[in-house]
């Protein structure tokens, strides 16, 4: 009952920020969704051996999100670039001489691709195309996941990726692929009509995909630092990271092919 509760809660939240807020609003929830996520993300990198440094690593994927609405000044490969020279020169003051500097330095800069790269290209999506686009991607990642669990659960027996979720199944994922490519291919119809059907079903396919791969990739990181979830920020779903892993690797596809498909 806790799951469901909160899963309504979040799902009447998503709705309302991403249909019915402000561009400002929706920035902002959007830069707190980040910075919730990085103290996750900042969590299980040092529970893996790899502290980053917290300040400058966090502002750099704010900055990288940020640039995608055109608040900064600056493009997001200067962003990027600056990060860059800025982070990992922070990491001669935190390596100890071991053999982990290569990881100290990918650590520090990883937020700013693994989320503040997706979230600010969500940001843009719902600037350039509105709040319908944007909920399109996040339906079609919602429906999947409902469907990989129950597909999972009535005919998995083949494990997807058993060293990183023991619990994930070829069937499940079967589910997923089917179920939300077509509520994307459908719902596209009105909210993405500029699409020609037979591009949004392969979009969906490859938004869901790479959803399953986001969701699974973050599965390896909670595991390489021997943690079930992110968090415990919301009941009975785990973290922040937990909540929108697939959107990470799924958003990043949607903007391209809206921008230059």
């Amino acid at each position: 009952m806790t799951r469901v509760l909160s899963g309504a809660v979040l799902l009447s939240l998503a709705v309302a920020v991403v249909w019915l807020s402000a561009a400002p609003v929706f920035f902002a929830v959007a830069e707190l969704v980040l910075v919730l996520g990085f103290v996750e993300y900042a969590a299980l990198a040092r529970s893996s051996g790899l502290p980053v440094p917290f300040v400058p690593a966090c502002a750099a994927a704010m900055l990288t999100c940020a640039a995608f609405t055109g608040a900064l000044s600056a493009p997001i490969d200067v962003v990027l670039m600056t990060a860059l020279v800025a982070l990992a020169a922070l990491t001669l003051t935190a390596w100890n001489g071991g053999r982990d500097a290569v990881g100290l330095a990918a650590a520090s800069l990883f937020p700013s691709l693994y989320l503040g790269l997706p979230l600010g290209a969500m940001i843009a999506i719902r600037e350039a195309r509105g709040g319908q686009a944007l909920f399109l991607l996040m339906l079609a990642v919602v429906v999947s996941d409902t469907a990989q669990y129950y597909s999972g659960r009535a005919f998995g027996h083949t494990p997807l990726a058993a060293k990183v979720s023991p619990k994930k199944t070829v069937e499940g994922a079967i589910g997923g692929l089917v179920f939300g490519p077509a509520a994307f291919a459908v719902a596209g119809t009105w909210w993405l009509p500029a699409v020609p059907a037979g591009l949004r079903v392969l979009l969906g396919v490859m938004i869901v995909a790479l959803g399953i791969v986001g969701d699974l990739f973050e599965s390896m990181l909670k595991r390489s630092a021997g943690v079930k979830d992110s968090s415990s920020l919301i009941p009975g779903h785990g973290g922040i990271l937990d909540r929108i892993d697939a959107l990470l690797f799924a958003a990043p596809v949607y903007y391209v092919v809206l921008k230059y498909v």
